[in-house]
């Protein structure tokens, strides 16, 4: 039956096989209760568009669902076939009076008895089941289990299933007693300690996993646990490329399985267990030679390659791979995943939250601003917003203010944590409500973490620095940690020390008693998809690109551990939990179609890269990060100079709606919103001067040579006076004489304030410049091209260190003509894929151009060239800041002359490159005169 209202999103009891699931229908946009179970797959884009309402195409796993019938008659017919033991514990396992308050999932009975059907059952019955292999020796299979159903308590029953198996018969060379547990990291390295039954506080005894009279007997067993950098090798080319003094060659894999293996290094006939298995993948022939994510490449080539070394080594019986999202590279030219091929068992996502085993992922589905380009919200995918993503993608330093759409979007996702923490408060919960930031770099989580800690997140609740955890992957693998909230009491420790306590604390977010206890904001880079997950998790906001569902699904898997377990005695269902999540466009992607049709062969394409017989004609220029300035030490600003800022009201969004994920899609009616009206009453004009004022302070500061207080009193001034005047110009116009509205919208624009006034300020007040520039890599060139391909029209460059000029316009094809052909010229080149960027301000948002050339001229100057049809407020701003660089590399002194130039014609060419070989220092050093003030944005 249709309902156009869901009104139990949960319609099947943790315990059971499930017996109905939703459908989702595009064309009514309804919901349909199916009878049965859910089939074993998962859903992709339709090929061919990217719809905003797009119902996927889905893609069964024909293995998984050949093989769960066989596995269920095989349950009801009493299990088949197993020994003694395996009968024991599948007893043991299905009893409910030994299961009181610890009962299985249904779930983590299938996946386990999947395996042991495939091990135990008679062959008759697994007649037709052909697992592929990965193209290695030993064989593997996967269970594939959605976050939070319980995949580690999987492993425990596979360990005592296969130990218990061999310590009774040990002539079974079915079972082995040595399991080597392989992790993706620290922290999940240590979740996995529970696995060893050596260990005083294991799942075997606080699950009742093994019954009581054959505990001692899986003592015999022997568990090793390590973090997949253990299987780290070198092989003789890397050996020999080391300028050491030590010319030792490579292990061999006996010594390589002694050093890994540990307490199993004698033992053969190994158990392997992969947790996070998509870290585990076997790279295709096609996929060598790609141009590929390096630190990707190396993790799997060592995981698995270490794996083949054991095995040829010890001999690997069995290798079980567990993991929500088993997918790797599919070896294609793109950025595609595929499935494993080897998956017996499938309970995913969609399974899960109709099952009740995890909290529903709620995604905000609209807004009162302006949608994106996909009709969605703007926090659907925040990073992709055309006023983020360049913003966030520079090394900027931590006061560096975040873009205005990002620091709404905290409010508003804070705003409805601040609901959720007074809620459980009010209930007596011991432990605050989790929101995680998953961002896209280093400096982008230090902004946030800078944002909160100055309570620039207007939510002061979740701006207490000693109840916020800013981590990422290396910091937690070094185990050091600097500056942290919650060790900040403890500078007398080591290091050493200072890691272990971040760890625990990273490890124990939201357990009472534990240091992690009263965290409540968690600030991460790489460390949330590496199987960290708390149950107090309830808001996510995500801040980087998100290029599969792969990483949806690993994100939003981070939140989505229940809090509480108890069975309604009424409907014998879990009650619903939520996760609010911003910025993760968990939807679906668009991905090539299999089957059917073969796709059209791509278009030819044509390889771009330096070619080494043209070096001569190599282009260098300084990697410029920022430039810091010195100001006059008396501000002024001539507000009659000053362009005006435009806010458009109905592009700032004053109430967002979420909506719960089902299949995949937005169940519209069951929205809960998030309104802002009492933000205009918090903020009163003062205050909004005030803050506008520290925010700009800030970032004046590094280059301020007087007194603070001082700057502090003119910065304060100056935003009164720009407030006050018409330079803000408000759209609807109407908006603008609501005293109340007029504050929201001011306060939700704050950073958009703050960054037109600090570029005025600064273009009017600066004595000197100085660039700044990247430690790891001061000067870049042609040379660091890496290797990419065109399918559009391309020309050789005679003066290009680059083999082909890609055009995007005939006059491009001009442009690179008279290059070639003019004697001021003496090396050029196109700025394509060369990573040649321009910061800068544009109506208080910060974006990155690309110069369209650079060209080298034979009187020695350097010329940045850019192409523009017609002039613009914006292009205006970007050739200011362009003539900012200039200067302040010529000011440095330290790469030549420079100097910038723009073509509005295409026709004045050669009269630019013959104006420029004669300009001198002092006139490079004056580019901005070439730049009209009022282009300042």
């Amino acid at each position: 039956m249709k309902h156009d209202k869901i009104t139990h999103l949960i319609t099947n009891p943790p315990y059971a096989e499930p017996e109905h699931f939703w459908r989702y229908h595009r064309e009514t946009r309804t919901f349909t209760l199916e009878e049965g179970r859910r089939p074993a797959g998962y859903v992709i884009a339709t090929v061919g568009g990217r719809s905003f309402d797009d119902p996927g195409v889905f893609v069964e796993i024909p293995l998984v669902n050949q093989i769960r019938p066989r596995v269920r008659a095989w349950r009801e017919g009493g299990y088949a076939g197993t020994t003694g033991i395996t009968q024991r514990l599948l007893a043991h396992w299905n009893d409910p009076e030994e299961r009181e308050g610890r009962r299985f999932f249904f779930c983590q009975l299938e996946a386990i008895e999947t395996l042991i059907w495939l091990l135990e059952a008679p062959d008759a019955e697994k007649v037709g089941i052909d697992i592929p292999g990965d193209g290695g020796a030993f064989a593997r299979v996967c269970s594939k289990m959605a976050t939070g159903t319980g995949k580690t308590l999987v492993m425990s029953m596979l360990i005592a299933w296969q130990v218990l198996n061999k310590v009774s018969y040990p002539q079974d060379s079915r079972f082995s007693k040595s399991v080597f547990v392989i992790a993706p990291g620290l922290t999940v390295k240590n979740r996995l300690q529970v696995l060893d039954p050596l260990r005083a506080e294991n799942y075997y005894e606080e699950f009742n996993i093994v019954p009581l009279g054959l505990r001692e007997m899986l003592r015999q067993g022997r568990v090793v646990i390590r973090n997949w950098h253990a299987l780290n090798w070198d092989s003789e080319e890397q050996i020999k490329k080391r300028r050491s003094v030590d010319k030792r060659g490579a292990k061999s894999d006996e010594a390589y399985a002694r050093e890994v293996l540990g307490e199993l290094a004698s033992a053969t006939n190994l158990l392997v267990i992969n947790d996070e298995a998509p870290h585990a993948w076997r790279v295709p022939a096609e996929f060598k030679g790609r141009s590929v994510d390096r630190e990707l490449f190396d993790e799997a080539t060592k995981w698995v390659g270490g794996l083949d070394r054991i095995h040829r080594a010890r001999k690997i019986l069995a290798c079980y791979d567990f993991s929500a999202t088993p997918f790797a590279p599919s070896g294609k030219q793109s950025s595609e995943e595929a499935l494993f091929g080897w998956i017996v068992s499938d309970f995913g996502l969609n399974d899960a939250i109709e099952s009740g085993l995890v909290k529903t992922p709620r995604v905000v589905i609209r807004d009162d601003g302006k949608f994106a380009k996909d009709y969605k919200s703007r926090f659907y995918h925040l990073y992709m917003d055309d006023e983020v993503k360049d913003d966030i993608n520079r090394p900027a330093q931590e006061q560096v203010p975040l873009p205005q759409l990002v620091t709404n979007a905290y409010y508003l996702l804070g705003k409805d944590w601040l609901e959720t923490a007074n809620l459980w408060l009010a209930q007596g919960y011991k432990t605050p409500p989790v929101m995680i930031s998953v961002a896209n770099r280093t400096e982008t989580a230090a902004r946030i973490k800078y944002s909160f800690d100055r309570h620039k997140i207007l939510i002061d609740e979740l701006c207490d620095p000693t109840r916020t955890l800013h981590i990422d992957s290396k910091v937690l693998n070094e185990a050091e940690a600097k500056e942290e909230g919650a060790i900040s009491a403890n500078a007398e420790l080591t290091k050493k020390e200072q890691g272990e306590l971040l760890r625990r604390t990273v490890d124990t977010v939201g357990r009472i008693g534990e240091p992690g206890e009263q965290i409540q904001n968690v600030i991460s880079v790489g460390m949330l998809s590496e199987g960290w997950d708390a149950k107090t998790v309830t808001h996510i906001l995500g801040l980087r690109a998100f290029s599969s569902q792969l990483l949806c699904e690993q994100v939003v898997g981070r939140g989505l551990r229940r809090t509480s377990y108890e069975v309604n005695p009424q409907t014998g269902f879990f009650e619903a939990e939520y996760v609010n999540i911003f910025g993760v466009p968990f939807s679906f992607l668009p991905h090539e179609e299999p089957g059917g049709t073969p796709p059209p062969p791509p278009p030819p394409k044509t390889r771009i890269e330096p070619a080494k017989e043209k070096e001569r004609f190599a282009i260098r220029w300084p990697n410029v990060i920022r430039i810091d300035h010195v100001y006059k030490p008396l501000l002024t600003l001539d507000l009659g100079s000053v362009p005006a800022l435009r806010l458009d009201a109905s592009n700032t969004a004053k109430l967002a709606e979420l909506a719960p994920v089902v299949d995949g899609k937005p169940d519209f009616t069951k929205i809960s919103a998030i309104d802002l009206d009492e933000l205009g009453k918090r903020f009163r004009m003062q205050k909004i001067v005030f803050e506008a004022a520290r925010d700009i302070f800030e970032q004046m500061q590094p280059g301020w040579k007087g007194n603070r207080e001082f700057l502090l009193a003119q910065v304060i001034t100056v935003v009164e006076r720009f407030l006050a005047s018409p330079k803000i110009e408000i759209d609807p116009p109407l908006f603008y004489q609501d005293q109340l509205k007029r504050r929201i919208l001011l306060t939700l624009s704050m950073q958009k304030i703050v960054q037109h006034v600090f570029e005025r300020i600064r273009y009017e007040n600066t004595q000197s410049l100085s660039p700044v520039f990247d430690t790891n890599k001061p000067i870049r060139s042609t040379n660091d091209m890496l290797p990419w391909y065109s399918g559009k029209p391309c020309e050789q460059g005679a003066k290009s260190h680059i083999n082909f000029v890609v055009l995007d316009s005939t006059w491009e094809g001009q442009t690179a003509f008279e290059l070639d052909h003019n004697q001021a010229v003496e090396a050029w080149v196109k700025n394509d894929h060369l990573g040649f960027e321009i910061v800068y301000s544009f109506q208080g948002v910060i974006h990155k151009y690309r110069p369209d050339f650079l060209v080298r001229l034979t009187s020695g100057t350097q010329l940045i060239l850019e192409i523009k049809g017609q002039q613009t407020d914006e292009s205006k701003a970007k050739h200011a800041f362009l003539g900012e660089w200039v200067s302040a590399v010529n000011q440095h002194g330290g790469f030549g002359k420079w100097a910038v130039a723009v073509s509005f014609t295409g026709a004045d060419i050669s009269d630019i490159l013959e104006s420029s070989s004669s300009v001198s220092a002092t006139t490079a050093d004056r580019t901005r005169n070439f730049i009209p003030s009022s282009s300042i944005q």
